[in-house]
C-alpha cells in the first residue's frame, strides 16, 4: 500500500506559476497527490511546467490569466470546478515588484502595477475561490513577504502590497470561518526565483542585506516556500488560520 500525499485528493489553485515559487509549488503539490490548476501570464513558460511536472492522469492542466482581472481569475477557478470537481485549497503566489525607485520619482503606472498584482491580484483571487469553497470550505493561502512585516529595502509600494496581503487574509479568515474555509499568509523571504534575480541584477548592493538579514545567511530554493504552502493547504494544518507563517530563515526573528 503506497503512501498517502499530503494533497492526496485534493485540487488546488496555484497563481504565479509559470516560475519560480509557484513552478514549485505545481511540481511538489502533484507529488503530494494533488490535481493542480495553475494560472499565469506566460503560456509558453505555463506549458514548459506542465511538461516538466508530468501529471499523470492529466492531474495538472494551465490556464493563462492575469490576476489583475477579476474575470480571469473567475475562468481559472471555473476551470477547476469544471476539470476536476471542485477546489479545495488554493496557493496565490502571483507577485510583482519593481528595482526600489524612491517614491518621490516612481510614476503612477509603475505604483499601480504593484499594487495591482500583488495586493488586487489576491482580492481577486480570493473571491472567485471563495464562492465556490462556500458550500465544502477549503484552504487559502497567500503570499506575503517579510516586507509585509518589515521595510526591507524593497520598493514602498511593494511593501504597501505585501502588507495588504496579510490584511486581506487576516480578515477573510474571520469572515469566512463559519464556511469552514481557512486562510494564512506566508512571509517569504529572499528566495531565489526569477523575480529575485532580476532585482539583485539591477542592484547588486541589495545581495548583502537580503542575505544576511537572515539567521541562516542564505537565499531560500523555491521548493522550500512550497514545502509551507503545501502544509498550509492540507489537513494537517487545520487549527491554522489568520496566521502570517514565516518562511524566512530567520529574517524576521531578528
Amino acid at each position: 500500500m503506497s503512501a498517502q500525499g499530503l494533497l492526496d485528493g485534493k485540487t488546488v489553485v496555484i497563481t504565479g506559476a509559470s516560475s519560480g515559487i509557484g513552478a514549485a509549488a505545481a511540481e511538489l503539490f502533484v507529488k503530494e497527490g494533488a490535481q493542480v490548476v495553475l494560472a499565469a501570464r506566460r503560456e509558453d513558460r505555463l506549458s514548459d511546467v506542465i511538461d516538466r511536472i508530468g501529471a499523470p492522469g492529466g492531474r495538472a492542466v494551465a490556464v493563462v490569466a492575469d490576476v489583475t482581472r477579476a474575470e480571469e481569475m473567475r475562468t481559472v477557478v471555473r476551470t477547476a470546478v469544471e476539470t476536476f470537481g471542485g477546489v479545495h485549497a488554493a496557493f496565490n503566489n502571483a507577485g510583482w515588484t519593481s528595482t526600489g525607485t524612491p517614491m518621490h520619482l516612481m510614476g503612477d503606472e509603475e505604483y499601480d502595477r504593484i499594487m495591482d498584482v500583488n495586493a488586487r491580484g489576491v482580492w481577486n483571487a480570493m473571491r472567485a475561490e471563495i464562492a465556490v469553497m462556500l458550500e465544502h470550505g477549503g484552504s487559502i493561502v497567500n503570499t506575503s513577504s517579510v516586507a509585509g512585516m518589515r521595510a526591507t529595502g524593497a520598493s514602498a509600494p511593494y511593501i504597501a502590497a505585501k502588507h495588504a496581503v496579510i490584511g486581506l487574509s487576516r480578515a477573510a479568515a474571520d469572515e469566512y470561518v463559519a464556511y469552514g474555509i481557512r486562510v494564512n499568509a506566508i512571509a517569504v523571504g529572499s528566495t531565489r526565483t526569477e523575480l529575485m534575480e532580476q532585482v539583485l541584477s539591477d542592484t547588486p548592493s541589495l545581495i548583502e542585506p537580503f542575505v544576511g538579514r537572515s539567521i541562516q545567511q542564505r537565499l531560500a530554493d523555491p521548493v522550500e516556500i512550497a514545502q509551507t504552502a503545501a502544509w498550509l493547504c492540507s489537513d494537517r494544518s487545520s487549527f491554522t488560520t489568520g496566521a502570517v507563517i514565516p518562511a524566512d530563515g530567520g529574517w524576521t526573528a531578528r
